[in-house]
């Protein structure tokens, strides 16, 4: 057997009818989320089932959703077929997924804080003020000098290194608009992403302050597997700095290339997506097309797994 990552998807990720056909024809699945139905008092399983899309969409309820489907995903695969892996990550949201498959979080305190953390996100910068954007094809130097260029004062920053050519940047909506302008005005493309918060940006702060008080009611357990985090890049095993890297985590950039490159040179040679959609897979090939890539979401790819 290869030496195996598991990685967990982040928002974006999310879709209607994620998790049912797993809920349908496995018991462990079905019993994940039942408690998140029980834990939130809230139908996650009917949002992730049925939508609507726009409720589904609404970060407090995005997070908690897609936690409970890619740990009833990871539920069926531990128990038909066993693999355990050598690291985990997850894509912001996702390391969250990472730390309940690692052993540090139990999946009822998971949920219940990845809930407060989409609501305190969202409650962080009023709704239009701020905004994210996708750069594609340019240098991560080059970024960061239109990032500081066209700030004018407002908060402009890289907010997610997905792989190369693809750099995410988050701010004052104003300051984003500014550099599509000026990305396009090179010759590159920017793309706008239909988000409703300026996510792993400093104006993300008081978000992170109240995560920080949520978390203190949370114990977290020694970590079975270790986790590389969205802050460092670098392998995590020690309980005693979780919290304050989740906490860091809101405000910092998500250094999912590096993540990647760290496993890679640990002596990673396949990564599993565990969860819906296949973007991280997609972003694996970019990091790094040796690395063989797989994703589980329901019946047809959990056949595939061997």
């Amino acid at each position: 057997m290869k030496p195996i990552a598991f990685i967990f998807p982040g928002q974006g990720s999310q879709y209607v009818g994620m998790g049912k056909e797993l809920y349908e024809n496995f018991s462990v699945a079905k019993k994940i989320f039942e408690e998140a139905d029980d834990t939130l008092h809230l139908s996650i399983s009917g949002l992730c089932f049925n939508g609507p899309e726009e409720a589904l969409k609404l970060t407090e309820n995005t997070q908690p959703a897609l936690l409970t489907t890619s740990i009833a995903t990871l539920k069926v695969l531990q128990a038909e077929k066993g693999l355990i892996p050598q690291f985990t990550a997850g894509h912001s949201l996702g390391e969250y997924s990472a730390l309940v498959g690692s052993g540090a979080f139990t999946f009822a305190e998971a949920v219940k804080i990845v809930r407060l953390r989409g609501k305190f996100m969202q409650e962080a910068v009023p709704v239009g003020e701020g905004a994210m954007a996708a750069v594609l094809g340019m240098e991560r130097e080059q970024v960061e000098k239109i990032c500081e260029e066209v700030s004018s004062g407002e908060v402009l920053t890289p907010a997610n290194f997905n792989c190369p050519g693809q750099i995410v940047i988050a701010g004052h909506a104003k300051a984003v608009e500014r550099a599509i302008e000026r990305v396009k005005k090179d010759g590159k493309k920017a793309v706008p992403l239909p988000v409703s918060a300026p996510f792993h940006s400093p104006l993300m702060k008081p978000a992170g302050e109240r995560l920080e008080k949520a978390l203190e009611e949370i114990s977290v357990s020694n970590l079975r597997i270790p986790v590389v985090t969205n802050v460092e890049a670098e392998v995590n095993t020690s309980k005693d700095r979780v919290k304050g890297l989740l906490v860091a985590q809101v405000s910092s950039p998500v250094r999912w290339e590096e993540s990647m490159r760290k496993m890679i040179g640990k002596g990673i040679e396949q990564v599993l997506e565990i969860g819906p959609g296949k973007v991280l897979s997609g972003l694996m090939k970019r990091i790094d097309n040796r690395i063989e890539t797989g994703n589980l979401e329901d019946l047809q790819t959990l056949k595939k797994i061997s």
